[in-house]
């Protein structure tokens, strides 16, 4: 029997059991990487360096050093006490008299007696002394001559003088603008400028002095002016 060449031989093995090499060195190049797999694996959790990895060191920025300046306290000064002003006293504001507040003043007739010629400054009335038609600042009171005349409210005499018509005449002031004025008195009146009264103090005698009234029935001639302007005694006196 003729032998088959070795190449021959070798094929016939190679193609009957050809799969079983290759399996195994399948299984083989498989067994083989995973070695290799799980060896490069580091089981204790540290990375194995790379060969031929070049390492790079990181060194810290360089810091400024910022120089410490210490804060000097500043001192707290010391309050001194210092002297406290008075207070300067406001001058109190008196509130100008109304007319009402005026009339709360108690008032009192000078004497007693009738009117007989009253107030007008916007009726002319005739004055049978002088002969014609003229306004008529105040009242005639009629009186008996030497009777007692009182100051109608509390005041101060402002003055004493002798009329050249009215003859002796008085005048009293008696605060907020108010004045009393008693004219045809006796000659020798019982008070002086200056001096202080109260109402119904006696400041003369009623006389005859008025040469502009001396046709009259003995009388006192009696005003009230109110910031120099007269006005009626009768819405005064009680």
């Amino acid at each position: 029997m003729k032998r088959k060449p070795l190449l021959e031989r070798i094929g016939d093995i190679m193609a009957g059991k050809g799969f079983y090499i290759v399996l195994f060195l399948c299984v083989a190049a498989i067994g083989i990487s995973g070695y290799y797999l799980i060896s490069d694996m580091n089981l204790g959790g540290k990375s194995a360096p790379a060969a031929g990895g070049a390492q790079v060191t990181v060194s810290p920025a360089p810091t400024a050093k910022v120089p410490q300046v210490k804060a000097t306290p500043t001192p707290t000064p010391i309050p001194t006490a210092r002297p406290t002003a008075a207070p300067v006293p406001k001058p109190a504001v008196t509130p100008s008299p109304t007319p009402a507040a005026r009339k709360a003043a108690v008032y009192t007739w000078p004497v007693k007696g009738e009117i007989i010629s009253g107030f007008s400054l916007e009726v002319l009335a005739y004055d049978p002394t002088m002969g014609d038609w003229r306004t008529h600042s105040g009242i005639d009171i009629a009186a008996e001559l030497g009777a007692s005349v009182l100051a109608v409210t509390d005041g101060t005499v402002e003055s004493v003088e002798q009329d050249d018509l009215m003859g002796t005449t008085v005048t009293i002031g008696h605060g907020g603008g108010i004045k009393s004025i008693y004219a045809n008195l006796a000659a020798v009146p019982t008070v002086r400028a200056g001096d202080k009264v109260s109402t119904g103090t006696v400041i003369g005698a009623v006389g005859d002095t008025a040469i502009a009234e001396s046709s009259r029935p003995s009388h006192l001639h009696f005003e009230l002016s109110e910031d120099g302007t007269a006005v009626d005694p009768v819405n005064y006196l009680r």
